[in-house]
């Protein structure tokens, strides 16, 4: 049985390769799981990157010739000969000064041209070419890419949207000797945050795995970092449930990773906000919200679950004290306000979010999120009470 490091990161490559056989015996796929289909990526070598632009220029410029040619060859009839190292290195600085999640949602602008640098799933299949643009995303991944100009350093797994990296991976295997505490003691000891591709908000998330436990962190900061959980949960507890048709964690590059999925978390997930104090004061301190398994996990299964049944269902969502509620309900009755079911049409008129720390228990109508915070929808003028 081969148990080195490399086979764990084989078996994943290949799952973002080629996607999933199907075996039989294997269980069908639960409706999220159907949603997030892995596979699609294509493989690159640690050589395609460069180091100081933090891109793989290639990809990149592949991307916006196929999604966008007449914008490029109005700028190339500014740029001349140089087009494409000034394009790239425009691209490397807006993404310097903004960050990567905001580059990929509003593009950038160069000499009087305007380039999107990410296309994302339109809330109806009504527009054909707003499909293709979509489908023209290039998803990419480099095995141990060597980021740093001035070492030799390695990451095991980096994936890259359009060129542009946005998930960091240290990969473990127990049956080495070595465990997720192992990734995330790398990650905090040999993993410079003064690296540009370390910098906040360049890579979106950097994740910790081993066949057992995900952890992962938007903000790599040394000895400092902040790792948490990306773990489904297992009897109730911390963890996640063993799998008897493979890794226990593969629910994060069969589903999380998966290029729908992806895109989703870019489009309706990802935010930067700027932290309080205690009494409610900004701080002017950043963060990069990513939400943990959990939180996905909870919002997915209502969207589609509203997408294929519509409205006056009853739902009941326990999360436990600190878990992220509030963002819970954010994200749901975002794009629960822009949901549209098979036919095409609007499934929700309008969205109403009640907030109580009195509804601490019992039993809600409409569209409920966690029990402390009650969230009501109806597509009626009169939403029905929420008791």
């Amino acid at each position: 049985m081969e148990i080195s490091e490399k086979n764990f990161e084989a078996t994943i490559e290949q799952v973002l390769l080629n996607g999933l056989p199907t075996p039989k015996g294997r269980k069908a796929a639960q409706p999220i799981e159907a949603v997030f289909v892995p596979g699609g990526y294509r493989k690159r070598s640690p050589d395609h990157y460069h180091r100081s632009l933090c891109l793989d220029p290639d990809v990149v410029l592949e991307f916006i010739y196929a999604t966008q040619p007449q914008e490029w060859e109005k700028l190339k009839a500014q740029h001349g000969a140089d087009v494409k190292t000034k394009f790239l290195q425009r691209l490397a600085s807006e993404i310097v000064k903004r960050g990567t999640l905001d580059v990929l949602r509003r593009g950038i602008r160069d000499s009087g041209c305007k380039f999107q640098m990410g296309y994302f799933k339109p809330s109806t299949g009504l527009n054909q070419e707003t499909q293709k643009l979509y489908a023209a995303n290039q998803f990419t991944i480099i095995r141990q890419l060597k980021f740093s100009e001035k070492t030799e350093r390695s990451l095991d797994m980096v994936l890259f949207l359009n060129g542009i990296p946005i998930f960091s991976a240290e990969l473990k295997n127990p049956l080495t000797g070595q465990t997720v505490e192992n990734a995330i003691s790398q990650y905090r000891k040999d993993r410079d945050p003064r690296e540009p591709l370390f910098d906040f908000c360049r890579c979106l998330a950097h994740f910790a795995v081993d066949p057992d436990l995900v952890y992962m962190t938007t903000h790599l900061q040394g000895a400092k970092t902040r790792f948490l959980p990306y773990n489904k949960g297992r009897n109730g507890g911390a963890g996640n449930p063993p799998s008897a048709l493979g890794f226990a964690t593969a629910y994060l590059w069969e589903q999380t990773w998966s290029k729908d999925s992806v895109l989703d978390l870019i489009q309706n997930f990802l935010q930067v906000v700027e932290e309080e104090d205690d009494k409610g004061k900004k701080t002017g301190k950043l963060s990069l919200v990513f939400p943990r398994y959990h939180q996905l996990d909870c919002v997915r299964r209502l969207i589609a679950d509203a997408k294929k049944k519509g409205t006056g269902w009853r739902y009941l969502v326990r999360h436990s004290a600190g878990s992220g509620k509030s963002n819970s309900i954010a994200w749901l009755a975002h794009q629960l306000s822009s949901l549209f079911d098979s036919n095409e049409k609007r499934v929700f008129d309008s969205i109403i979010v009640i907030t109580d720390a009195a509804f601490s228990t019992g039993n809600f109508n409409g569209l409920c999120g966690p029990s402390s915070r009650p969230l009501a929808l109806s597509r009626t003028s009169t939403p029905r009470a929420v008791s």
